[in-house]
Protein backbone atom coordinates (compact mmCIF):
# COMPACT_ATOMS: atom_id res chain seq x y z
CA UNK A 1 0.00 0.00 0.00
CA UNK A 2 1.12 3.41 -1.16
CA UNK A 3 2.72 5.81 1.76
CA UNK A 4 1.97 9.55 1.92
CA UNK A 5 4.46 11.65 4.17
CA UNK A 6 2.67 14.86 5.47
CA UNK A 7 3.17 17.55 7.82
CA UNK A 8 0.35 17.87 10.05
CA UNK A 9 -0.40 20.84 12.83
CA UNK A 10 -1.87 18.23 14.96
CA UNK A 11 -0.91 18.80 18.64
CA UNK A 12 -0.70 16.77 21.39
CA UNK A 13 -2.25 17.90 25.11
CA UNK A 14 0.86 19.88 25.78
CA UNK A 15 0.39 21.80 22.84
CA UNK A 16 3.48 20.12 21.49
CA UNK A 17 3.75 20.11 17.73
CA UNK A 18 3.24 16.22 16.42
CA UNK A 19 4.81 16.83 13.51
CA UNK A 20 5.44 14.64 10.38
CA UNK A 21 3.51 11.32 9.93
CA UNK A 22 3.38 8.56 7.77
CA UNK A 23 0.02 7.37 7.00
CA UNK A 24 -1.69 6.05 3.81
CA UNK A 25 -2.75 7.20 0.56
CA UNK A 26 -5.62 5.26 0.69
CA UNK A 27 -6.24 6.75 3.92
CA UNK A 28 -5.90 9.94 3.08
CA UNK A 29 -8.18 10.18 0.02
CA UNK A 30 -10.84 8.81 2.05
CA UNK A 31 -10.82 10.94 4.94
CA UNK A 32 -9.97 14.07 3.06
CA UNK A 33 -11.81 13.84 -0.60
CA UNK A 34 -10.49 15.81 -3.31
CA UNK A 35 -6.70 16.39 -1.36
CA UNK A 36 -5.10 14.08 -3.90
CA UNK A 37 -4.07 16.25 -6.45
CA UNK A 38 -3.23 18.82 -4.13
CA UNK A 39 -0.70 17.08 -2.81
CA UNK A 40 0.59 15.16 -5.60
CA UNK A 41 -1.23 11.58 -5.74
CA UNK A 42 -2.24 10.84 -9.47
CA UNK A 43 -5.45 9.50 -9.58
CA UNK A 44 -5.57 6.49 -10.81
CA UNK A 45 -8.09 4.12 -12.48
CA UNK A 46 -8.83 0.68 -10.63
CA UNK A 47 -10.72 -2.16 -11.43
CA UNK A 48 -11.83 -5.74 -9.97
CA UNK A 49 -14.53 -8.56 -9.93
CA UNK A 50 -16.21 -9.99 -12.81
CA UNK A 51 -14.74 -9.53 -15.74
CA UNK A 52 -15.67 -12.01 -18.03
CA UNK A 53 -16.96 -9.40 -20.80
CA UNK A 54 -13.99 -6.78 -20.60
CA UNK A 55 -15.95 -4.86 -18.22
CA UNK A 56 -12.82 -4.77 -16.02
CA UNK A 57 -10.63 -2.68 -19.07
CA UNK A 58 -7.72 -4.52 -19.08
CA UNK A 59 -7.75 -6.15 -21.93
CA UNK A 60 -8.81 -9.81 -21.03
CA UNK A 61 -11.89 -11.35 -20.02
CA UNK A 62 -10.77 -12.73 -17.19
CA UNK A 63 -12.47 -12.15 -13.36
CA UNK A 64 -10.28 -10.07 -11.06
CA UNK A 65 -10.41 -10.50 -7.15
CA UNK A 66 -8.31 -7.86 -6.46
CA UNK A 67 -7.94 -4.26 -7.53
CA UNK A 68 -5.95 -3.55 -11.09
CA UNK A 69 -5.07 -0.82 -12.91
CA UNK A 70 -6.79 -0.76 -16.73
CA UNK A 71 -4.81 -1.33 -19.91
CA UNK A 72 -5.34 2.44 -20.58
CA UNK A 73 -3.57 3.38 -17.66
CA UNK A 74 -2.90 7.11 -17.13
CA UNK A 75 -2.79 9.24 -13.76
CA UNK A 76 -5.76 11.42 -15.12
CA UNK A 77 -8.85 9.83 -14.34
CA UNK A 78 -11.45 12.41 -12.73
CA UNK A 79 -14.93 10.11 -12.31
CA UNK A 80 -15.82 6.34 -13.00
CA UNK A 81 -19.19 4.67 -13.16
CA UNK A 82 -20.46 0.97 -13.71
CA UNK A 83 -23.18 -0.52 -15.32
CA UNK A 84 -24.19 -3.93 -15.14
CA UNK A 85 -21.46 -5.17 -17.82
CA UNK A 86 -19.97 -1.82 -18.75
CA UNK A 87 -18.30 0.97 -17.76
CA UNK A 88 -17.42 4.70 -18.52
CA UNK A 89 -15.18 7.21 -17.34
CA UNK A 90 -13.95 10.80 -17.59
CA UNK A 91 -10.74 12.10 -17.51
CA UNK A 92 -9.12 15.65 -16.13
CA UNK A 93 -8.98 16.94 -20.16
CA UNK A 94 -12.38 16.44 -20.16
CA UNK A 95 -12.95 13.26 -22.66
CA UNK A 96 -15.32 10.30 -22.70
CA UNK A 97 -14.26 6.34 -21.49
CA UNK A 98 -16.08 3.51 -22.04
CA UNK A 99 -15.06 -0.15 -21.83
CA UNK A 100 -16.85 -3.81 -21.53
CA UNK A 101 -20.37 -4.72 -23.12
CA UNK A 102 -21.38 -2.97 -26.26
CA UNK A 103 -23.48 -5.47 -28.36
CA UNK A 104 -25.55 -8.53 -26.77
CA UNK A 105 -28.57 -6.76 -24.46
CA UNK A 106 -26.84 -3.46 -24.31
CA UNK A 107 -26.51 -2.91 -28.16
CA UNK A 108 -24.29 0.23 -28.65
CA UNK A 109 -23.82 0.78 -25.00
CA UNK A 110 -20.09 1.63 -25.36
CA UNK A 111 -21.19 5.03 -27.76
CA UNK A 112 -18.26 3.84 -30.12
CA UNK A 113 -20.36 3.87 -32.98
CA UNK A 114 -20.30 0.07 -32.49
CA UNK A 115 -22.29 -3.00 -31.58
CA UNK A 116 -18.95 -4.78 -29.83
CA UNK A 117 -17.36 -5.46 -26.72
CA UNK A 118 -14.68 -3.75 -25.59
CA UNK A 119 -12.12 -5.27 -23.24
CA UNK A 120 -10.14 -1.98 -22.91
CA UNK A 121 -11.59 2.17 -22.90
CA UNK A 122 -11.95 3.76 -26.00
CA UNK A 123 -13.55 7.04 -25.93
CA UNK A 124 -16.87 7.35 -27.57
CA UNK A 125 -17.76 8.78 -30.97
CA UNK A 126 -19.23 11.69 -29.81
CA UNK A 127 -15.37 12.48 -28.88
CA UNK A 128 -15.26 16.20 -26.92
CA UNK A 129 -13.02 17.45 -24.05
CA UNK A 130 -16.04 19.05 -22.01
CA UNK A 131 -17.41 15.70 -20.35
CA UNK A 132 -18.99 16.58 -16.94
CA UNK A 133 -20.50 13.13 -15.53
CA UNK A 134 -21.26 10.44 -16.48
CA UNK A 135 -23.61 7.51 -15.20
CA UNK A 136 -23.29 3.84 -16.47
CA UNK A 137 -26.89 1.80 -16.49
CA UNK A 138 -27.98 -1.65 -17.22
CA UNK A 139 -27.87 -0.84 -20.61
CA UNK A 140 -27.02 2.48 -21.37
CA UNK A 141 -25.33 4.90 -20.58
CA UNK A 142 -25.80 9.11 -19.66
CA UNK A 143 -23.90 12.02 -19.37
CA UNK A 144 -23.46 15.81 -18.76
CA UNK A 145 -21.25 18.14 -20.30
CA UNK A 146 -19.82 21.34 -18.77
CA UNK A 147 -22.53 23.29 -21.48
CA UNK A 148 -25.07 21.82 -19.49
CA UNK A 149 -25.95 19.51 -22.01
CA UNK A 150 -27.76 15.49 -21.76
CA UNK A 151 -26.65 13.06 -23.66
CA UNK A 152 -28.06 9.19 -23.68
CA UNK A 153 -26.70 6.07 -25.71
CA UNK A 154 -26.99 2.36 -25.64
CA UNK A 155 -30.48 0.09 -25.44
CA UNK A 156 -33.79 2.14 -26.10
CA UNK A 157 -36.37 -0.22 -24.80
CA UNK A 158 -38.59 1.08 -22.14
CA UNK A 159 -37.24 5.20 -23.95
CA UNK A 160 -34.89 4.75 -20.98
CA UNK A 161 -32.66 7.25 -23.26
CA UNK A 162 -35.60 9.78 -23.32
CA UNK A 163 -35.37 10.35 -27.02
CA UNK A 164 -39.08 9.81 -27.66
CA UNK A 165 -37.98 6.78 -28.96
CA UNK A 166 -38.42 3.19 -27.93
CA UNK A 167 -36.69 0.67 -30.53
CA UNK A 168 -33.98 2.84 -32.09
CA UNK A 169 -31.06 2.02 -29.69
CA UNK A 170 -28.37 4.38 -29.92
CA UNK A 171 -24.57 3.56 -30.82
CA UNK A 172 -23.35 7.49 -30.58
CA UNK A 173 -24.59 9.71 -27.74
CA UNK A 174 -28.02 11.73 -28.52
CA UNK A 175 -29.19 14.39 -26.87
CA UNK A 176 -32.67 13.36 -25.08
CA UNK A 177 -36.06 14.79 -26.51
CA UNK A 178 -35.64 17.41 -23.53
CA UNK A 179 -33.43 19.28 -24.66
CA UNK A 180 -31.71 22.35 -22.65
CA UNK A 181 -28.42 23.51 -21.38
CA UNK A 182 -29.31 23.32 -18.02
CA UNK A 183 -28.73 19.83 -16.63
CA UNK A 184 -27.11 19.49 -13.66
CA UNK A 185 -26.45 15.42 -12.41
CA UNK A 186 -28.01 12.30 -13.90
CA UNK A 187 -28.10 8.95 -12.28
CA UNK A 188 -28.76 5.96 -14.69
CA UNK A 189 -30.94 3.02 -13.23
CA UNK A 190 -31.07 -0.71 -14.24
CA UNK A 191 -34.15 0.71 -17.14
CA UNK A 192 -34.73 4.02 -16.57
CA UNK A 193 -33.39 7.58 -15.67
CA UNK A 194 -33.45 10.32 -13.39
CA UNK A 195 -31.74 13.55 -13.60
CA UNK A 196 -31.98 17.06 -11.79
CA UNK A 197 -31.69 20.74 -13.58
CA UNK A 198 -29.87 23.53 -12.35
CA UNK A 199 -33.08 25.01 -10.93
CA UNK A 200 -33.65 22.11 -8.95
CA UNK A 201 -36.34 20.15 -10.70
CA UNK A 202 -36.32 16.43 -11.01
CA UNK A 203 -37.00 14.85 -13.75
CA UNK A 204 -37.25 10.65 -14.48
CA UNK A 205 -37.56 8.55 -17.92
CA UNK A 206 -37.36 5.35 -18.79
CA UNK A 207 -39.51 1.71 -17.32
CA UNK A 208 -42.26 2.90 -15.48
CA UNK A 209 -43.44 -0.55 -13.69
CA UNK A 210 -43.68 -0.78 -10.08
CA UNK A 211 -43.36 3.00 -9.63
CA UNK A 212 -39.71 3.88 -10.74
CA UNK A 213 -40.37 7.08 -12.33
CA UNK A 214 -41.93 8.59 -9.26
CA UNK A 215 -45.24 10.30 -11.72
CA UNK A 216 -47.64 8.57 -9.76
CA UNK A 217 -48.20 5.49 -12.21
CA UNK A 218 -46.74 2.09 -11.85
CA UNK A 219 -47.50 0.96 -15.51
CA UNK A 220 -46.56 3.46 -18.12
CA UNK A 221 -43.62 3.92 -19.47
CA UNK A 222 -41.91 7.47 -20.44
CA UNK A 223 -39.57 8.15 -23.51
CA UNK A 224 -38.90 11.30 -22.54
CA UNK A 225 -37.74 13.01 -19.39
CA UNK A 226 -41.00 14.11 -17.02
CA UNK A 227 -41.07 15.65 -13.55
CA UNK A 228 -42.31 13.70 -10.70
CA UNK A 229 -45.12 13.69 -8.45
CA UNK A 230 -43.65 14.85 -5.99
CA UNK A 231 -42.46 18.45 -8.10
CA UNK A 232 -40.65 20.74 -6.08
CA UNK A 233 -37.06 22.71 -7.11
CA UNK A 234 -34.82 22.04 -4.10
CA UNK A 235 -33.42 18.52 -5.45
CA UNK A 236 -29.82 18.45 -4.53
CA UNK A 237 -28.79 14.46 -5.99
CA UNK A 238 -30.67 11.30 -7.39
CA UNK A 239 -29.60 8.02 -8.02
CA UNK A 240 -31.26 5.46 -10.48
CA UNK A 241 -31.15 1.38 -8.77
CA UNK A 242 -32.12 -1.52 -10.38
CA UNK A 243 -36.28 -1.31 -9.92
CA UNK A 244 -35.99 2.09 -7.36
CA UNK A 245 -34.73 5.18 -6.81
CA UNK A 246 -33.13 7.89 -3.66
CA UNK A 247 -32.88 11.20 -3.79
CA UNK A 248 -31.74 14.11 -1.77
CA UNK A 249 -33.05 17.16 -1.20
CA UNK A 250 -31.40 20.76 -0.38
CA UNK A 251 -33.18 20.87 2.94
CA UNK A 252 -30.99 17.48 3.87
CA UNK A 253 -34.40 14.99 3.63
CA UNK A 254 -34.19 11.75 1.91
CA UNK A 255 -37.16 10.46 -0.54
CA UNK A 256 -37.22 7.08 -2.21
CA UNK A 257 -39.76 5.36 -4.73
CA UNK A 258 -40.22 2.49 -6.89
CA UNK A 259 -40.09 -1.42 -5.96
CA UNK A 260 -40.51 -2.13 -1.99
CA UNK A 261 -41.18 -5.28 -1.76
CA UNK A 262 -37.72 -5.92 0.07
CA UNK A 263 -37.63 -2.56 2.16
CA UNK A 264 -35.67 -1.02 -0.28
CA UNK A 265 -37.04 1.97 0.37
CA UNK A 266 -36.71 2.49 3.74
CA UNK A 267 -40.22 3.65 4.72
CA UNK A 268 -40.61 0.81 7.27
CA UNK A 269 -43.19 -0.91 4.66
CA UNK A 270 -42.40 -3.84 1.86
CA UNK A 271 -44.78 -1.90 -0.53
CA UNK A 272 -44.04 -0.02 -4.27
CA UNK A 273 -44.26 3.71 -3.99
CA UNK A 274 -44.95 5.73 -7.17
CA UNK A 275 -44.40 8.99 -5.42
CA UNK A 276 -41.09 9.74 -3.36
CA UNK A 277 -41.80 9.44 0.05
CA UNK A 278 -39.25 9.99 3.06
CA UNK A 279 -37.73 7.14 4.85
CA UNK A 280 -38.77 6.39 8.39
CA UNK A 281 -35.29 7.54 9.45
CA UNK A 282 -36.46 11.15 9.03
CA UNK A 283 -33.63 14.15 9.03
CA UNK A 284 -32.63 16.70 7.69
CA UNK A 285 -28.94 15.99 7.45
CA UNK A 286 -28.50 13.52 4.70
CA UNK A 287 -25.76 14.38 2.24
CA UNK A 288 -25.37 11.56 -0.51
CA UNK A 289 -27.11 8.26 -0.91
CA UNK A 290 -27.07 5.86 -3.20
CA UNK A 291 -29.67 3.16 -5.01
CA UNK A 292 -28.37 -0.45 -5.69
CA UNK A 293 -28.20 -2.24 -8.55
CA UNK A 294 -28.35 -1.98 -12.07
CA UNK A 295 -29.71 -6.05 -12.56
CA UNK A 296 -32.26 -5.86 -10.21
CA UNK A 297 -30.15 -4.58 -7.07
CA UNK A 298 -33.17 -4.04 -3.98
CA UNK A 299 -31.22 -2.27 -1.75
CA UNK A 300 -29.70 1.55 -1.22
CA UNK A 301 -26.95 3.30 1.09
CA UNK A 302 -26.99 6.69 1.89
CA UNK A 303 -24.29 9.04 4.14
CA UNK A 304 -25.82 11.11 6.79
CA UNK A 305 -24.05 14.41 8.94
CA UNK A 306 -24.40 13.97 12.78
CA UNK A 307 -23.78 17.26 14.57
CA UNK A 308 -22.35 17.04 17.79
CA UNK A 309 -22.90 19.67 20.65
CA UNK A 310 -18.90 19.98 22.40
Amino acid sequence: MSRVETTTNFRDSNGVDLGKKIITKDYLISVYPGIGQQIGIPPELWTWGYGTQGQLGTNTTTDKSTPVTTSAGGTNWKQVSTGRYHCAAIKTDGTLWTWGVGGLGAPGALGDNTATNKSTPVTTFAGGTNWKQVSSGGYHCVAIKTDGTLWTWGSATFGKLGTNDTTTNKSTPVTTFAGGTNWKQVSAGSQHCAAIKTDGTLWTWGDGSQGKLGDNNSTTNKSTPVTTFAGGTNWKQVSGGGQHCAAIKTDGTLWTWGRGNEGQLGDNTATNKSTPVTTSAGGTNWKQVSAGGNAGGNHCAAVLYVDYVL
